[in-house]
């Protein structure tokens, strides 16, 4: 396995203090299931829960049940004609599922998109302020934007440009900015490293590291991209064919073969014959 300077030589962070005191588990999703049109089981099972100020990593290759997990913590289920028909999730001690998610966003999850969905034809201030559309505070409001400004200096320089003509990494920069509007607690981070160079991945986790310690802004981030993930994260979770399959303390996902084979690349390099092929892809659906 690559030692931390070879990380950084890739534009990955290294790993995070795991040592800092967390709180109770703020969110705590509980054997769920979640059924689209009455008729397609996605989610299967899943458990997982999020500390506090926590930072954890939600793993796993495509259609694996990642983004349909977020959504289903963030009410957003709903716009898809999916439900959790089975199990509960639970935010600060209250039961959410089957809320909408303007009342989910009220009580402090805010959820950032996979693909960048801004609104292309506002100005970069534009699309931060709608961010604080739950407040109407207006003091609070001006706190909240000299805040994102704070930790994306680019968007202050760029406020007045419009929305859509900015780079792949600013537009990033400004829809995690726009979230920070809603005053979180806890941040669902979807695909955040999609499209973007490796210094620029790098550039925005090291933005969410210090928001997550600075701000205490606990999140779950879904990635392929499984060695930053794991790397800024204290803890991990391995979703397959809609079910979690292995979670632990990130340092020791980071040492698992399996995880090294199917989501670091460090495994075998070649299969050579379709017998072992079979192989790869029935351990690669682990319990499914």
């Amino acid at each position: 396995m690559p030692g931390p300077g070879s990380a950084r030589r890739h534009g990955i962070p290294p790993p995070l203090d795991r040592g800092r005191i967390r709180g109770s588990p703020v969110l705590k999703v509980n054997n769920i299931e979640v059924v689209f049109s009455s008729v397609i089981l996605t989610l299967r099972g899943v458990s997982l829960s999020v500390e506090s100020g926590q930072m954890v990593a939600l793993l796993g290759g495509n259609g694996a049940g990642k983004t349909t997990t977020l959504k289903a913590i963030s009410g957003l289920l709903e716009t898809e004609l999916g439900q959790v028909t089975h199990g509960s999730i639970e935010f600060d001690g209250r039961r959410i599922e089957g809320r909408s998610p303007q009342e989910i966003a009220r009580l402090g999850i805010t959820q950032i998109l996979e693909g960048r969905r801004i609104y292309a034809h506002l100005t970069v201030e534009e699309n931060v302020r709608l961010g604080g559309y739950l407040t109407r505070d207006k003091a609070r409001k001006k706190k909240r934007m000299e805040m994102v400004y704070h930790y994306f200096p680019r968007l202050k320089d760029l406020r007045h440009n419009v929305s859509g003509y900015l780079s792949g990494g600013e537009q990033q920069q400004l829809v995690v900015g726009r979230g920070l509007m809603c005053e979180p607690r806890l941040m669902l981070v979807d695909e955040a490293s999609l499209g973007l160079a490796p210094l620029l991945i790098k550039n925005l986790f090291d933005v969410l590291n210090r928001i997550n310690q600075e701000e205490n802004i606990g999140m779950l981030i879904v990635e392929q991209n499984a060695q930053i993930a794991l790397n800024v994260s204290s803890y991990g979770y391995v979703m397959e064919n809609g079910r979690i399959v292995l979670d632990g303390p990130s340092e020791k996902l980071l040492d698992n073969e399996d995880i090294k084979e199917f989501y670091l690349g460090l495994g075998q390099e070649h299969k050579k014959s379709y017998k072992e092929v079979k192989h790869y892809k029935r351990r690669k659906r682990w319990l499914g």
